[in-house]
């Protein structure tokens, strides 16, 4: 859901960054630290107003304590990729889970890999990890969407009420260039519009065997528990969650240090050789 931004943050990183050619599309992305196959790969998938820029140096510092690489990208219409130029469709995340992301990791080269994800990015990882796809070891989330609350409406549409008064467009801007202005109208036109109130991944959960970990705030102003306790129940493999408290909706910016903790022993602890991962990403 919401990125906000605070005069502090940076875009630098401790990557190189190049552009991915995909389908007529061309997608920003940053590989740090070993590539596939000399190590795992943690993928980051950034939030609804975010791109790999927004995740500032949070993917070099869990490679130098995994030794893992990661591959960071920015989404169609995010960052310096392609712009989005129609609406987005109700399956949106879909998309991006079944076609998008399995392709980027194929032209990548990536076969071993966890996935993490932040709140929109976060659901992707959920259904991504839905098709059982060969090679991914495990799935660890921030703030994860599996249906829509009434707290999530009313969160977006105070921040919609409130970006007139405050400066958030002009700093996405500085990680967004041109794609700014498209990424907050998808945003919230996608998620206030009336027939996304039924949007609802409950019916994959049960499909998702890898271990995941769930990190959520108490304070989320986009989404409640509730959330949680659903991929809780209702996913096959071993669950993980952590609830901060005094925490909103962005936990690796407000508890930094226990996210980065968590990942990294998370990460370490599941097994080199997943057997609930059997079919290629479709």
């Amino acid at each position: 859901m919401a990125f906000k931004l605070d005069t502090h943050d940076r875009i630098s990183m401790k990557s190189s960054t190049s552009v991915l050619e995909l389908s007529g599309q061309k997608l920003e992305f940053d590989w740090i630290g070993p590539r596939p196959p000399h190590a795992p790969t943690l993928v980051w998938l950034h939030d609804a107003l975010g791109c790999a820029a927004t995740w500032r140096d949070l993917p070099a510092e869990l490679s130098e304590r995994t030794g893992f690489g990661c591959l960071n990208f920015s989404r169609r219409g995010h960052g310096r990729s392609t712009p989005i130029t129609q609406a987005r469709g109700n399956d949106y995340l879909h998309h991006e889970a079944w076609i998008v992301l399995p392709d980027v990791l194929a032209a990548c080269g990536v076969r071993n890999a966890f996935i993490v994800g932040h709140s929109d990015g976060a659901s992707i990882a959920l259904l991504y990890a839905s098709r059982r796809p060969r090679g991914l070891r495990g799935i660890a989330l921030e703030a994860p969407h599996v249906f829509v609350e009434d707290r999530t409406i009313e969160g977006i549409q105070q921040a919609v009420r409130s970006l007139a008064k405050s400066d958030l467009e002009e700093k996405l801007r500085r990680f967004h260039g041109s794609n700014a202005d498209g990424v907050i109208r998808a945003w919230h036109e996608t998620w206030l519009r009336p027939e996304f109130r039924g949007w609802n991944i409950e019916a994959q959960l049960a499909d998702i065997h890898c271990p995941t970990l769930v990190i959520q705030g108490e304070d989320d102003e986009y989404g409640t528990l509730n959330q949680i306790t659903a991929i809780a129940e209702q996913t096959a493999g071993p669950v993980q969650v952590v609830i901060l408290e005094d925490c909103g909706h962005i936990p690796h910016r407000s508890h930094r240090e226990v996210v980065v903790d968590t990942i990294t022993r998370f990460v370490s602890e599941v097994p080199s050789q997943p057997a609930y991962c059997i079919k290629d990403a479709e």
